[in-house]
Protein backbone atom coordinates (compact mmCIF):
# COMPACT_ATOMS: atom_id res chain seq x y z
CA UNK A 1 0.00 0.00 0.00
CA UNK A 2 1.51 3.58 -1.13
CA UNK A 3 0.88 6.28 1.29
CA UNK A 4 -2.83 7.42 0.62
CA UNK A 5 -4.45 10.55 1.86
CA UNK A 6 -8.00 10.18 2.94
CA UNK A 7 -10.85 12.63 3.44
CA UNK A 8 -14.10 11.69 5.61
CA UNK A 9 -17.38 13.84 4.64
CA UNK A 10 -19.51 13.99 7.77
CA UNK A 11 -23.18 15.53 7.19
CA UNK A 12 -26.62 16.01 8.62
CA UNK A 13 -28.57 14.97 6.03
CA UNK A 14 -32.37 16.62 5.84
CA UNK A 15 -35.58 15.70 3.94
CA UNK A 16 -35.08 17.01 0.60
CA UNK A 17 -32.46 15.09 -1.75
CA UNK A 18 -31.46 18.12 -4.50
CA UNK A 19 -30.40 19.83 -1.17
CA UNK A 20 -28.46 16.84 0.09
CA UNK A 21 -26.99 16.45 -3.45
CA UNK A 22 -26.22 20.06 -3.33
CA UNK A 23 -24.38 19.79 0.38
CA UNK A 24 -22.38 16.50 -0.69
CA UNK A 25 -20.86 17.55 -3.62
CA UNK A 26 -19.96 20.58 -2.08
CA UNK A 27 -18.10 18.66 1.02
CA UNK A 28 -16.35 16.08 -0.90
CA UNK A 29 -14.97 19.66 -3.51
CA UNK A 30 -13.53 20.49 0.33
CA UNK A 31 -12.03 17.28 1.08
CA UNK A 32 -10.52 17.23 -2.35
CA UNK A 33 -8.83 20.83 -2.01
CA UNK A 34 -7.22 19.63 1.03
CA UNK A 35 -5.40 16.97 -0.65
CA UNK A 36 -7.58 13.87 -0.32
CA UNK A 37 -7.55 11.59 -2.72
CA UNK A 38 -10.06 8.86 -1.57
CA UNK A 39 -12.79 10.59 0.10
CA UNK A 40 -16.11 8.38 2.20
CA UNK A 41 -19.62 9.71 2.59
CA UNK A 42 -21.73 8.35 5.28
CA UNK A 43 -24.96 6.73 5.32
CA UNK A 44 -28.34 7.80 4.27
CA UNK A 45 -26.54 10.78 2.73
CA UNK A 46 -29.18 11.61 0.19
CA UNK A 47 -32.26 11.47 1.98
CA UNK A 48 -33.04 11.28 5.75
CA UNK A 49 -36.47 10.86 5.18
CA UNK A 50 -39.64 12.38 7.11
CA UNK A 51 -40.87 8.91 7.41
CA UNK A 52 -38.56 5.52 6.42
CA UNK A 53 -40.86 4.72 3.45
CA UNK A 54 -39.22 8.46 1.96
CA UNK A 55 -36.56 6.31 0.67
CA UNK A 56 -38.11 4.01 -0.87
CA UNK A 57 -39.49 6.83 -3.14
CA UNK A 58 -36.41 8.04 -4.43
CA UNK A 59 -34.72 4.19 -4.97
CA UNK A 60 -32.95 4.59 -8.06
CA UNK A 61 -32.28 1.07 -10.81
CA UNK A 62 -28.57 0.36 -10.36
CA UNK A 63 -26.94 2.23 -12.72
CA UNK A 64 -28.95 4.47 -13.61
CA UNK A 65 -30.43 7.97 -11.79
CA UNK A 66 -29.48 11.36 -10.62
CA UNK A 67 -27.61 9.73 -7.31
CA UNK A 68 -25.41 7.71 -8.99
CA UNK A 69 -24.56 10.18 -11.41
CA UNK A 70 -23.93 12.63 -8.95
CA UNK A 71 -21.37 10.80 -7.10
CA UNK A 72 -19.58 9.38 -10.53
CA UNK A 73 -19.52 12.76 -12.24
CA UNK A 74 -17.78 14.29 -9.00
CA UNK A 75 -15.21 11.48 -8.74
CA UNK A 76 -14.10 11.70 -12.44
CA UNK A 77 -14.27 16.19 -12.02
CA UNK A 78 -11.98 15.68 -9.05
CA UNK A 79 -9.84 12.33 -9.86
CA UNK A 80 -10.17 11.07 -6.77
CA UNK A 81 -11.45 7.63 -5.64
CA UNK A 82 -15.48 8.01 -3.62
CA UNK A 83 -16.96 5.96 -1.65
CA UNK A 84 -20.07 6.84 -2.05
CA UNK A 85 -22.02 6.62 1.32
CA UNK A 86 -25.02 4.65 0.51
CA UNK A 87 -27.68 5.38 -1.87
CA UNK A 88 -31.41 3.38 -1.87
CA UNK A 89 -31.63 1.30 -4.89
CA UNK A 90 -34.85 -0.65 -6.36
CA UNK A 91 -35.03 -4.51 -4.88
CA UNK A 92 -37.29 -7.30 -6.08
CA UNK A 93 -39.11 -6.05 -3.20
CA UNK A 94 -41.51 -3.00 -4.45
CA UNK A 95 -41.55 -2.14 -0.53
CA UNK A 96 -37.99 -2.34 0.34
CA UNK A 97 -34.70 -0.49 -1.13
CA UNK A 98 -31.26 -2.21 -1.19
CA UNK A 99 -28.96 -0.09 1.48
CA UNK A 100 -25.86 -0.05 -0.95
CA UNK A 101 -22.40 1.81 -0.88
CA UNK A 102 -21.06 2.62 -4.33
CA UNK A 103 -17.44 3.41 -5.10
CA UNK A 104 -16.10 5.34 -8.05
CA UNK A 105 -12.47 5.04 -9.50
CA UNK A 106 -10.76 8.38 -10.29
CA UNK A 107 -11.99 8.66 -13.88
CA UNK A 108 -15.70 8.00 -12.44
CA UNK A 109 -15.80 4.25 -13.39
CA UNK A 110 -17.45 2.06 -11.05
CA UNK A 111 -15.16 0.10 -8.66
CA UNK A 112 -17.55 -2.00 -6.39
CA UNK A 113 -20.39 -1.65 -4.95
CA UNK A 114 -22.28 -3.31 -1.73
CA UNK A 115 -25.79 -3.97 -0.33
CA UNK A 116 -26.00 -3.62 3.51
CA UNK A 117 -25.94 -6.88 5.18
CA UNK A 118 -27.09 -6.88 8.71
CA UNK A 119 -29.85 -4.56 9.60
CA UNK A 120 -30.27 -2.47 12.36
CA UNK A 121 -33.17 -3.17 15.05
CA UNK A 122 -33.58 -0.82 18.55
CA UNK A 123 -35.90 -0.48 20.71
CA UNK A 124 -35.66 2.33 22.98
CA UNK A 125 -36.87 4.33 25.97
CA UNK A 126 -38.55 7.15 23.88
CA UNK A 127 -37.24 5.49 19.81
CA UNK A 128 -37.34 2.78 17.65
CA UNK A 129 -35.95 1.57 14.19
CA UNK A 130 -36.77 -1.36 12.17
CA UNK A 131 -34.71 -1.49 9.05
CA UNK A 132 -35.43 -4.42 7.84
CA UNK A 133 -39.10 -2.91 7.83
CA UNK A 134 -38.04 -0.74 4.18
CA UNK A 135 -34.82 -2.56 3.33
CA UNK A 136 -33.96 -5.72 1.84
CA UNK A 137 -30.51 -7.31 3.06
CA UNK A 138 -27.70 -8.18 0.54
CA UNK A 139 -26.42 -11.35 -0.16
CA UNK A 140 -22.76 -11.22 -0.54
CA UNK A 141 -20.10 -10.53 1.52
CA UNK A 142 -17.96 -7.71 -0.69
CA UNK A 143 -14.38 -8.12 -1.75
CA UNK A 144 -12.77 -4.89 -3.10
CA UNK A 145 -9.41 -3.74 -4.45
CA UNK A 146 -9.08 0.36 -4.64
CA UNK A 147 -5.50 1.42 -6.19
CA UNK A 148 -4.09 -1.87 -5.66
CA UNK A 149 -5.00 -1.87 -2.10
CA UNK A 150 -7.23 -4.61 -0.45
CA UNK A 151 -10.71 -2.44 1.49
CA UNK A 152 -12.88 -4.28 3.55
CA UNK A 153 -16.78 -2.64 3.42
CA UNK A 154 -19.37 -2.23 6.09
CA UNK A 155 -22.30 -0.22 6.39
CA UNK A 156 -23.10 1.39 10.46
CA UNK A 157 -24.90 -1.92 12.34
CA UNK A 158 -22.25 -4.17 9.88
CA UNK A 159 -19.81 -3.04 12.40
CA UNK A 160 -21.00 -4.82 15.64
CA UNK A 161 -20.15 -8.06 13.58
CA UNK A 162 -16.43 -8.80 13.79
CA UNK A 163 -16.48 -12.12 11.96
CA UNK A 164 -18.34 -10.07 8.90
CA UNK A 165 -14.87 -8.29 8.44
CA UNK A 166 -12.86 -11.14 9.51
CA UNK A 167 -14.35 -12.90 6.10
CA UNK A 168 -13.03 -10.11 4.17
CA UNK A 169 -9.12 -10.74 5.37
CA UNK A 170 -6.87 -9.72 3.79
CA UNK A 171 -7.27 -5.85 3.95
CA UNK A 172 -5.19 -2.77 4.77
CA UNK A 173 -8.17 -0.47 5.24
CA UNK A 174 -11.76 -0.69 6.35
CA UNK A 175 -14.36 1.67 4.92
CA UNK A 176 -17.52 2.43 6.59
CA UNK A 177 -20.37 4.64 6.68
CA UNK A 178 -22.80 4.94 8.82
CA UNK A 179 -25.74 7.05 10.50
CA UNK A 180 -25.54 5.80 14.32
CA UNK A 181 -28.37 6.94 16.54
CA UNK A 182 -27.26 9.21 19.24
CA UNK A 183 -28.10 6.55 21.91
CA UNK A 184 -26.26 3.59 20.97
CA UNK A 185 -23.02 6.09 19.20
CA UNK A 186 -22.71 7.29 22.80
CA UNK A 187 -22.24 3.64 24.26
CA UNK A 188 -20.85 1.72 21.69
CA UNK A 189 -19.35 3.51 18.69
CA UNK A 190 -15.61 4.68 19.77
CA UNK A 191 -15.31 1.21 21.73
CA UNK A 192 -16.52 -0.60 18.34
CA UNK A 193 -14.36 1.34 15.85
CA UNK A 194 -11.26 1.12 17.87
CA UNK A 195 -11.53 -2.53 18.52
CA UNK A 196 -12.12 -3.37 14.13
CA UNK A 197 -8.99 -1.34 13.86
CA UNK A 198 -6.51 -3.04 16.34
CA UNK A 199 -7.75 -6.74 15.96
CA UNK A 200 -7.79 -6.50 11.82
CA UNK A 201 -4.24 -3.92 12.18
CA UNK A 202 -6.02 -1.86 9.34
CA UNK A 203 -6.45 1.96 8.72
CA UNK A 204 -10.16 2.39 9.42
CA UNK A 205 -12.29 5.19 7.85
CA UNK A 206 -15.70 5.94 9.44
CA UNK A 207 -18.12 8.44 7.93
CA UNK A 208 -21.42 9.56 9.80
CA UNK A 209 -23.74 11.37 10.37
CA UNK A 210 -23.85 13.88 13.31
CA UNK A 211 -26.81 16.10 13.92
CA UNK A 212 -30.80 16.39 14.56
CA UNK A 213 -31.89 15.95 11.23
CA UNK A 214 -35.20 18.05 9.98
CA UNK A 215 -37.18 14.68 11.24
CA UNK A 216 -36.19 14.92 15.15
CA UNK A 217 -33.81 12.08 14.39
CA UNK A 218 -30.60 12.49 16.58
CA UNK A 219 -27.00 11.09 15.29
CA UNK A 220 -23.77 10.69 17.13
CA UNK A 221 -21.69 11.55 14.26
CA UNK A 222 -17.59 11.85 15.66
CA UNK A 223 -16.88 10.50 12.22
CA UNK A 224 -13.19 9.24 12.68
CA UNK A 225 -9.93 8.00 10.96
CA UNK A 226 -8.21 5.09 13.23
CA UNK A 227 -4.66 3.73 12.29
CA UNK A 228 -3.76 0.47 13.38
CA UNK A 229 -2.56 0.87 16.74
CA UNK A 230 -6.32 1.99 17.67
CA UNK A 231 -5.20 5.85 17.85
CA UNK A 232 -7.79 8.42 16.49
CA UNK A 233 -6.13 10.18 14.03
CA UNK A 234 -8.64 12.86 13.68
CA UNK A 235 -12.55 12.82 14.70
CA UNK A 236 -15.48 15.43 13.97
CA UNK A 237 -17.87 15.22 16.92
CA UNK A 238 -20.73 17.24 15.45
CA UNK A 239 -22.06 18.68 12.66
CA UNK A 240 -21.07 18.44 8.95
CA UNK A 241 -17.39 18.70 7.66
CA UNK A 242 -14.24 17.41 6.63
CA UNK A 243 -11.88 15.32 8.34
CA UNK A 244 -8.43 14.21 6.75
CA UNK A 245 -5.20 12.27 7.34
CA UNK A 246 -2.66 10.18 5.64
CA UNK A 247 -2.66 6.37 5.51
CA UNK A 248 1.00 5.81 6.06
CA UNK A 249 2.51 2.21 4.89
CA UNK A 250 4.99 1.82 6.65
CA UNK A 251 3.33 2.21 9.62
CA UNK A 252 0.80 -0.49 9.08
CA UNK A 253 3.44 -2.95 8.51
CA UNK A 254 5.40 -1.69 11.51
CA UNK A 255 2.39 -2.67 13.41
CA UNK A 256 1.84 -5.81 11.86
CA UNK A 257 5.61 -6.59 12.47
CA UNK A 258 6.21 -6.12 15.70
CA UNK A 259 3.12 -7.71 17.13
CA UNK A 260 1.99 -10.44 14.31
CA UNK A 261 -1.23 -11.09 15.45
CA UNK A 262 -3.15 -11.70 12.23
CA UNK A 263 -0.70 -14.41 11.52
CA UNK A 264 -1.00 -15.58 15.34
CA UNK A 265 -5.05 -16.58 13.83
CA UNK A 266 -6.13 -20.23 14.82
CA UNK A 267 -9.78 -20.06 13.76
Amino acid sequence: MNNISVGIVQMVSGTNVAENIQSMQRLVRQAAAAGAEWVVLPEYWPIMGQDDTDKVKVAEAFGDGPLQTALKSLAAELGIVLFGGTIPLQSTDKAKVLNTMMVYGHSGELLGFYHKMHLFGFVGANESYAEADTILRGMDVPQLKVDDVSVAQGICYDLRFPEFFRAQLPFDVLVLPAAFTYTTGKAHWHTLLTARAIENQCYLLASAQGGTHQNGRRTFGHSMIINPWGEVLACLPEGEGVITAELNNDFLQSVRSKLPALQHRIL
